[in-house]
């Protein structure tokens, strides 16, 4: 057995407030190896597994089909793998299981992604019998070594096991699954097809830690808090993206509601607080930002980083300025304020007992937040379409009943320009930044959220990645809205060196329903169109609906915009 343990739960400061931990060993006497799985998977609210068939996993398909879990089987494996990694962000864990090798180190970019951006996604790979190995022989789907899949997850999850002793075959799975719920990571399991229907004979149960905070550490922890934000006069909150993975929104919201104090967020973190509440003042994104949230946040003498994790996307490519002898920075990794480390203080309880204690923060005059910045839109029916005419169009149409999906480049950007009503209804790959996101990911949010509507918002480029995965969108009736930004190819790379390796075949987006047996397509130019399209897609609850837009090829948001023109003026400086 091999077992890997990630950095975040090598530090102990992961936070979980719910473990649904496994009954008494005499309640799954009986139960196989493969049975046992599932029931666990079930038990941590996993509803839907995504995959692809191959002959290394059939045995636990078949054991899949015949269970309560619904298998969702996937056009390609890394689209399986989006699809759970947003499956997960919706509904707090997910699980994709597929084949050896083949199938496995096809989804090693789909777990990267969910790894560096924290969606606990369970990875299920088959594997060659233990049987099957005696005198090493030459099986199919293998390269090199029997562990060289498991060895190349061990760098991008939190924890691996191969399953290769009955005895500890539950233990090993509880195990797994603790881990991916406390450090909000992907785990892998791989899984030997003979070993799917053993019963053990013997069950080791598996020890639940059980992190707790130092009280002393705590306590100081606090007080300096308290300290600083009362000695401030220009204190606020950047809420960063782990508030939603740990489930800690309400709590943020109630530090700045006691306290008084304005809230920005992350691009990462974007809708983990509601973009209308009186006390949000929009994206924090340095030079790709608006000026006056920016440089607002910049004059605060006290920033409270709330489970951010600060990456070249959320600090405008390295144009932002967040200084830490002025900052409380605050995450499941670690405690910081200013330069002085607290070691053995758990987020959670940081961040409940400093709402408890009831900061004071001096007053300030908010910038407008992001609503009312944008001011009222007016169509122009005739007039040419544009990126950010869409963008305003599309926000005319949003409530707290409709999840964002935003693919990278133009459509990321662009699409943080959107105001959220709801909490964490937008998903993206603001970090990773992986193309080919937005499609399978539309799949795993609908699956999760059957009562939502889902609009994904993807350039062509990245369309011809992955957007085939329509297919099982179709195959499942699902009233999803995809809109294909369509200038012919990669318009953020244009922007950053022209050539003509930025241009891409143009395809007949909008007739792609009639080639998968299902949905309304549309093409549209103007504003006027586009308008008409919109309302009719989102009223439509019979199937997918896909909308080509045509963008000229020099078109791009006002974020990107920003974000050259603060580019080029830092190379210039």
């Amino acid at each position: 057995m091999a077992i890997v343990l990630g950095s975040c739960l090598d530090n102990g400061l992961s936070m979980l407030s719910q473990r649904p931990e496994v009954e008494r060993t005499e309640s799954v006497t009986g139960l196989s190896i493969g049975q046992y799985l599932i029931r666990r998977l079930s038990d941590y609210g996993i509803k839907h597994v995504f995959g692809l068939p191959g002959d290394y996993v059939l045995t636990f398909y078949s054991m899949l089909e015949h269970s309560a879990l619904d298998f969702v089987s996937c056009t390609r494996v890394d689209c399986a793998g989006f699809a759970a990694d947003a499956y997960a962000r919706v509904n707090g864990m997910g699980a994709v299981c597929v084949t050896y090798n083949v199938g496995g180190l096809s989804l090693a970019n789909s777990i990267a992604g969910a790894y560096a951006e924290k969606s606990p996604v369970v990875m299920i790979s088959g594997a060659p019998g233990l049987g099957e190995r005696t005198n090493n022989p030459l099986l199919h789907h293998r390269v090199r070594e029997w562990r060289t899949q498991l060895e190349v997850f061990e760098k991008i999850c939190a924890a691996c096991v191969e399953i290769v002793d009955p005895a500890t075959a539950f233990r090993d799975i509880d195990y797994l699954l603790d881990t991916a719920q406390r450090t909000k990571r992907p785990v892998y399991l791989e899984l030997p097809r003979d070993m799917v229907t053993v019963v053990p004979v013997q069950i080791r149960p598996y020890l639940y830690p059980k992190p707790q905070s130092d009280p002393a550490a705590l306590g100081e922890a606090v007080r300096e808090a308290l300290a600083r934000i009362a000695q401030a006069s220009k204190p606020m909150i950047i809420a960063g993206v782990e508030l939603h993975r740990y489930g800690l929104q309400a709590d943020a919201l109630a530090l700045a509601e006691t306290s008084g104090m304005p809230i920005a967020a992350t691009m990462l973190a974007k809708s983990v607080i509601s973009e209308v509440h009186p006390l949000y003042i929009g994206l924090y994104e340095g030079a790709m930002g608006r000026q006056e949230v920016t440089q607002f946040v910049e004059e605060s003498d006290c920033l409270i980083l709330l489970g951010t994790i600060l990456t070249d996307i959320d600090l405008g490519i390295f144009t932002a300025k967040i200084e830490a002898h002025n900052s409380i920075f605050a995450s499941s990794d670690e405690l910081r304020i200013s330069h002085h480390h607290f070691h053995n203080v758990l987020f959670a309880d940081f961040l409940r007992a400093l709402v408890a204690a009831k900061p004071q923060a001096a007053k300030r005059t908010l910038p407008p937040g992001p609503a009312a910045a944008a001011g009222p839109f007016t169509l122009v029916p005739a007039a040419a379409i544009t990126t950010t005419r869409l963008v305003r169009r599309l926000d005319e149409a949003l409530d707290d009943r409709t999840i964002v999906i935003a693919d990278v480049g133009d459509a990321l950007f662009a699409a943080s320009e959107l105001v959220v009503r709801g909490q964490t209804e937008f998903i993206a790959p603001a970090y990773y930044t992986s193309m080919g996101f937005a499609v399978p990911a539309a799949l795993g949010a609908k699956m999760a959220r059957p009562d939502l509507k889902v609009v994904a918002l993807v350039g062509d480029g990245a369309f011809q990645m992955t957007g085939m995965e329509l297919s099982t969108i179709v195959h499942r009736s699902l009233a999803v809205t995809v809109i294909v930004l369509d200038n012919k190819g990669y318009g953020t790379e244009r922007l950053i060196h022209e050539g003509s390796f930025n241009t891409i075949n143009p395809w007949q987006y909008q007739l792609l329903p009639q080639v998968l047996g299902g949905g309304t397509g549309y093409e549209v130019r103007t504003e006027g169109e586009f308008d008409r399209a919109l309302s009719l897609a989102l009223a439509d609850r019979s199937g997918m609906s896909l909308i080509r837009v045509h963008i000229g090829l020099e078109d791009r948001s006002l974020t990107l915009e920003r974000l050259g023109a603060g580019l080029a003026s830092r190379m210039k400086s």
